[in-house]
């Protein structure tokens, strides 16, 4: 079978396609990550924070405060010790191959809470067409001084209707109105019907409802060596938020991969609406 239409198979970051990179890049500075989530950030969290700005000024406050200044380079460096879900490795060439995706019709996008920098200089990095994500902006020695930007909960869905309507490119980096125009019907690029989305908690649940209610397909995926996060996931099933939930091993032949396999075949198949 050959790809003929255009799907977008959006992702997730920690926890979905990785081990949690944001606590083992805060382990990785020395920093106490049970302190840091249930303290520190915490503490914030109890006066109003969202949790995604605050565990973005909690870093920039250890570096500031610190002599383990966090830069861009040290983000960067750190994407090496990125731990991998099973078979995310070969994921996206076992996809591309399996359907003749000769066209390149199968695109891939990650939207993520996680510090962008980590992520787009992750070895997976290069299959994805855009890569969302939290970022800082740096001083002058390429040191965190803010946060630049920062994905939270419904942030996320802002992406999901720029993969819709086409506002991918790097132009649209300074155009965050844009996604609000309104244009027909016709000139979406992909219907929010042809989209895979796959995530694992609580951020993703506002990505996990508007795709379900627009027809595309929603995946929850929980780590099989933590009963706790099957928990988590399976109330995604209970609550009607996902089609479907799979441990994350992405290996060719495993229950996850064979359901994204059949997901984009039945959008493949199914009548344009």
């Amino acid at each position: 079978m050959a790809i003929k239409k255009r799907i977008a198979i959006v992702f997730d970051f920690d926890e979905t396609l990785v081990q949690e990179s944001t606590t083992a890049f805060i382990e990785n500075l020395g920093i106490n990550p049970e302190l840091f989530w249930k303290e520190t950030v915490e503490k914030l969290m109890q006066r109003g924070w969202d949790p995604v700005p605050a565990y973005l000024y909690c870093l920039i406050e250890f570096s500031n405060k610190s002599n383990t200044k966090i830069t861009k380079q040290t983000l960067q460096n750190f994407a090496k010790y990125i731990v991998y879900k099973q078979g995310v490795l070969e994921l996206f060439d076992n996809l591309r191959n399996e359907l003749n995706d000769t066209n390149n019709l199968l695109e891939f996008y990650v939207v993520s809470s996680g510090i962008g920098e980590i992520i787009k200089n992750s070895e997976i990095a290069k299959n994805f067409k855009k890569i969302w994500a939290s970022d800082f902006e740096y001083n002058t020695k390429a040191e965190i001084i803010f946060a630049k930007n920062v994905l939270s909960f419904t942030d996320k869905t802002r992406y999901i209707f720029q993969i819709s309507k086409g506002m991918i490119d790097k132009s649209y980096d300074t155009k965050p109105y844009a996604v609000n125009e309104k244009i027909d019907k016709s000139e979406y690029r992909i219907p929010i019907s042809q989209m895979i989305y796959i995530g694992d908690g609580m951020t993703d649940v506002p990505c996990f409802s508007l795709i379900k209610r627009f027809g595309g397909t929603t995946i929850a995926v929980y780590d099989a060596q933590n009963s706790n996060t099957f928990g988590k996931a399976w109330e995604f099933i209970k609550d009607e938020r996902v089609n479907n939930l799979h441990s994350a091993n992405y290996t060719k032949g495993s229950d996850l991969y064979n359901s994204l396999v059949m997901a984009i075949k039945e959008i493949n198949n199914k009548d344009q609406i």
